[in-house]
């Protein structure tokens, strides 16, 4: 009955957000890309009446470097996710080329891989895939995606390059590229690293480990949702804070903790401009 309840409330929002055009949106990303857009950020948009299309680019675990050698030899390496009209279509073997040429994109976002990014020098080539995206889609506003910090428990091979310390990989990633972002003039972060690391530690906490499923993914509970959330507001400068979407796998009370995670962090990004 819950679901039911909010689809019908997504459809009425859908209808009277059907005169807008819908803000295009292409993550040009991995794994952490599709955690963070590819569920509830559709939805979230819909319930505040704001359409939403959403294209992933994905190759596990890809780094800058990897995107651009992609690029250089316009290999078909990508799988393609599109979130069109709430409905998802997937197309493997895809070219960067292609999914550029695919929408009209008003935001495209770049990041880094998690494990690298924490380190200053892997962003050397980061002007390089920026410079690639205004060429071929000059309309659009690049974004910087911000990864979070694996659990203190994680296993992933690139935990140890920060000690094996959460926090010590947190503070990485906020300065590294901090630093990077300022250095190619982009001037729009979602801040999903600030909003998972606050909402480590709070009663959401219980959901995963760390917020996570295996160390470093987030999870499919709390972690994808507050990261959507974050995208949310970062995106269309609203607060998710009393967005009535509520995926099942929370409560109303941890949902308004979840969005105040999400709410805070894009403040303390602001911030720290």
């Amino acid at each position: 009955m819950k679901r039911i309840l909010i689809l019908l409330a997504l459809a009425l929002c859908s209808l009277s957000a059907s005169a807008q055009a819908p803000l295009k949106v292409l993550a040009i990303g991995n794994s952490f890309s599709e955690d963070a857009v590819e569920q509830n950020l559709y939805e979230i948009a819909a319930a505040a009446g704001k359409p939403i299309i959403i294209g992933n680019m994905y190759i596990g675990g890809c780094t800058i470097d990897k995107h651009l050698e992609c690029i250089e030899g316009d290999k078909p390496a990508y799988r393609y996710r599109k979130i069109k009209d709430g409905q998802m279509s997937e197309k493997w073997n895809f070219k960067l080329s292609d999914a550029i040429a695919d929408e009209e994109w008003d935001v495209v976002s770049v990041q880094q891989a998690s494990g690298y990014s924490g380190l200053p020098e892997s962003y050397a080539r980061l002007g390089e895939l920026c410079a690639w995206v205004k060429a071929h889609a000059p309309q659009a506003k690049i974004i910087f995606h911000q990864t979070w910090a694996y659990s203190r428990t994680s296993n992933h091979n690139h935990f140890p390059w920060y000690d094996r310390d959460q926090l010590k990989m947190y503070n990485a990633i906020l300065s590294a590229s901090g630093e990077a972002v300022k250095a190619v003039g982009i001037t729009t972060v979602v801040p999903s690293g600030r909003a998972i690391q606050l909402a480590r530690g709070t009663a959401l906490d219980a959901f995963g480990d760390d917020l996570t499923r295996d160390g470093f993914h987030l999870d499919r509970k709390a972690g994808r949702y507050i990261a959507a959330a974050t995208w949310f507001e970062t995106l269309f400068g609203k607060s998710v804070v009393g967005n009535k979407y509520c995926p099942e796998t929370l409560d109303a009370k941890q949902l308004r903790l979840a969005q105040k995670c999400a709410h805070r962090a894009v403040r303390q990004q602001k911030r720290a401009r």
